[in-house]
């Protein structure tokens, strides 16, 4: 089992607990006064039943602040989340952070860095170049890519979903579109493995059918749920942070007393999913430092409440592996150590949602590396103060090169980055001036050429490809792949290294 990074020392906090009570009592507030639109017949008569003011004219749901702060006690502070390997399996909340891979909808060429379609061989090696870095602790939704060359939209997501089954054996999450979380639920358990599914929130304040029906699945199931929302502040929230955190909250906490009301002690991973607005364009201004004062925030509160916190995924507004990609993405990944977040969505993103590409998933496993050392804290006991040895050194000429406890502090002390430039500066010219994406890219290849990812036995493959063809099978009958379409995307899997390529 792994915990990702643990926090050795108190988080940061950037409101009072007065602050964090008032937050709290205004959450409350929009929940019973407002209220929140849910479209599903089922899930109003259930909240009805446990006594909530339901309007079904108008789909009106509102809750009563004593049922909200019951299904909070109810769910787990922290969980296990188990994956194909054992040993990669996490435990979500308390003190860890666990980072996964933040997509993109197309890969870049890594020449240009211009966007373009995937093609089945990329996603897979990114796939396995993800295995890879040990910082990617679990793998998120429509990872790397929203599909590839060939693959019909309706199916983007079990294609996606069965890449990373096949070449990885680490902890995985789904989404939900044209009840695909129907056949992911069905893979997951052909496999024996289980997967963490979404709630996903339209803000403002709305659960449309097709996210609720995702939430009955995956509680039936017994699997975990990530309840998200994704609003854009002075668009779908309001401008200000302290607003924000109350829609976002009143959102995720009725996701989260639904899960809890189907299935009492429901696994459930909160997230706060929240950008600014460009004022310029109206597009999400994904790289603000505003994201990461509300997820700082945010996490306050859910340390208050007991619940994981997954933050807002760390997606950049540069469009190339540059300063302000690397600068944007370390704010978010460092607040989130500092602050107490439990997940963040954090490796290769390039370009908001828009790109994604592995040589800067390969950089960011640098980044977080480097926080996940800051989170290990400073050691302080007899051995790490060296007393006995400063005193047995004394002043110069002394030193403590020929020390054994510098030969073993170091190694223990130092976090050592695979792709960053170290080079004295003799030493870079005569290397050729190779630059940090010159490393990544290095890494990238021996990854390549090196990493073989643990199989899935042939009963497990056939599986996976039963499934697929069930739902290819049912996306053509209701119409979502033509036959032209269809006819394109078998044409595709000819291959005769299929699925890999």
């Amino acid at each position: 089992m792994t915990r990702g990074f643990t926090r050795q020392f108190p988080p940061l906090k950037v409101l009072t607990d007065e602050q964090v009570e008032e937050i709290h009592r205004g959450t409350l507030q929009v929940l019973w006064s407002t209220g929140v639109y849910i479209e599903h017949e089922r899930a109003l008569k259930l909240l009805e039943k446990n006594g909530c003011k339901v309007d079904y004219d108008h789909k009106r749901v509102r809750m009563p602040p004593a049922l909200v702060e019951e299904c909070i006690r109810q769910a787990p502070g922290c969980f296990p989340a188990p994956a194909r390997d054992p040993q990669q399996t996490l435990m979500i909340g308390g003190n860890n952070l666990c980072l996964a891979v933040a997509p993109g909808h197309k890969t870049v060429d890594p020449e240009t860095w211009e966007p373009r379609e995937a093609t089945r061989k990329e996603n897979y090696d990114a796939v396995r170049i993800l295995d890879a870095l040990p910082t990617v602790h679990f793998f998120s939704p429509y990872t790397p890519y929203f599909g590839f060359r060939g693959v019909p939209s309706c199916m983007a997501m079990l294609e996606s979903l069965a890449a990373r089954i096949r070449n990885s054996t680490k902890f995985q999450c789904v989404g939900f579109s044209n009840d695909s979380e129907v056949f992911a639920i069905e893979m997951a358990q052909a496999v024996g493995i289980e997967i963490l599914g979404t709630c996903a929130w339209a803000p403002p304040l709305a659960l449309y059918r097709d996210a609720v029906e995702s939430t009955f699945r995956f509680a039936e199931a017994g699997f975990c749920l990530r309840v998200i929302t994704g609003q854009v502040m002075g668009g779908t929230a309001p401008a200000s942070i302290a607003g924000a955190i109350v829609t976002n909250n009143a959102e995720v906490l009725s996701g989260l007393v639904l899960a809890q009301l189907i299935r009492p002690g429901m696994r459930v991973l909160a997230k706060d999913f929240t950008a600014p607005m460009n004022m310029n364009s109206g597009a999400p201004a994904f790289g603000g430092i505003e994201i990461a004062l509300h997820n700082a925030a945010s996490n306050q509160i859910f340390q208050r409440y007991g619940v994981p916190l997954d933050n807002t995924t760390a997606y950049p507004n540069s469009k190339i592996p540059d300063y302000q990609c690397a600068s944007e993405k370390a704010f978010r990944v460092f607040t989130a150590g500092l602050s107490g977040g439990n997940t963040l969505l954090f490796h290769g993103s390039v370009h908001g949602e828009l790109t994604h590409h592995p040589i800067q998933a390969i950089l960011d496993d640098d980044m977080a590396g480097m926080v996940g050392r800051f989170m290990q804290g400073v050691t302080v006991n007899e051995e790490t103060l060296a007393l006995d040895l400063i005193e047995q050194v004394g002043p110069v000429p002394g030193h403590f090169l020929n020390a054994a406890h510098t030969r073993k502090w170091w190694k223990l002390e130092q976090f050592l980055p695979q792709s960053a430039d170290r080079l004295t500066y003799p030493e870079w010219l005569s290397s050729g001036k190779q630059n940090c994406i010159d490393n990544a890219r290095q890494r990238m290849e021996a990854i390549l050429s090196s990493h073989k990812p643990q199989p899935l036995t042939p009963s497990q493959e056939e599986a996976v490809e039963r499934v697929l063809e069930e739902a290819r099978a049912h996306y053509q009958k209701q119409g979502l792949i033509t036959d032209d379409e269809m006819r394109q995307y078998r044409e595709s899997m000819k291959s005769p290294n299929y699925p890999y390529e």
